[in-house]
């Protein structure tokens, strides 16, 4: 039997997703949104950053409004894995703060002007309001849970109510991560400040880990 091969309206699934044009098309339609705008981009514009032909556009999304909700869903996955720290030893709480918060400012300062287009989008797409509520609640509910089972264990004494000190800590994030977009120079301080205010609310204390950061930003001022 001759052996035939899959057309690419037959891929699987898994193909798609896994395919390097495909995260070449997702990069490049973020910096082509940050720079235009939903409305003015066009998929001409998209094609062109990312090198890849407009009908291989089409093998993956079927137009512009398509990309940029997958884009909204990358962004999701990206607040939801910056709450993940492998590498951390996870009973050393202030280590696992720097490290989330440093990931979280991180995610959020690379994605700000999608994040903006997100909040404008959300107002006339269903499907990217329900990813902007995702975005916004998700990555707070599931850190007030890590709150709770910290007080829980006596491992920590919050100031507020567990989803209180999550929404203020995220709040902090944000904030800080708009400067970090502006000033990337400012990520360290930025990490190591949040940080602090962060086990403050937490009733953890500060442990070895946000006094070596200190330290560090400190050398650095003065070197």
């Amino acid at each position: 039997m001759a052996r035939t091969h899959k057309a690419w309206a037959v891929r699987t699934a898994r193909d798609r997703t896994e395919a390097p044009a495909r995260a070449r098309l997702l990069d490049a339609a973020e910096a082509v949104f940050a720079r235009l705008g939903l409305g003015p981009a066009t998929v001409a514009d998209i094609t062109a950053q990312a090198g890849v032909s407009r009908a291989g556009f089409y093998v993956y999304f079927a137009s512009k409004e398509e990309i940029f909700r997958v884009l909204a869903v990358r962004v999701r996955d990206a607040f939801l894995a910056a709450q993940e720290v492998p590498g951390v030893d996870s009973d050393d709480t202030p280590a696992v703060a720097a490290a989330s918060v440093g990931a979280f400012i991180a995610a959020c300062a690379r994605h700000q002007p999608l994040l903006v287009l997100m909040e404008q989008q959300a107002r006339t797409d269903p499907d990217v309001r329900q990813l902007w509520e995702e975005i916004r609640e998700r990555p707070v509910r599931r850190h007030a849970r890590y709150i709770r089972r910290l007080a829980d264990r006596g491992e920590a004494a919050p100031v507020a109510e567990p989803l209180a000190v999550a929404r203020a800590v995220g709040g902090m994030c944000a904030e800080f991560a708009r400067r970090v977009a502006a000033r990337p120079d400012t990520y360290d301080a930025a990490v190591r400040d949040v940080t602090v205010m962060y086990l403050h609310l937490l009733g953890a204390g500060t442990s070895r880990t946000v006094r070596g950061q200190e330290e560090r930003a400190e050398r650095t001022s003065q070197s």
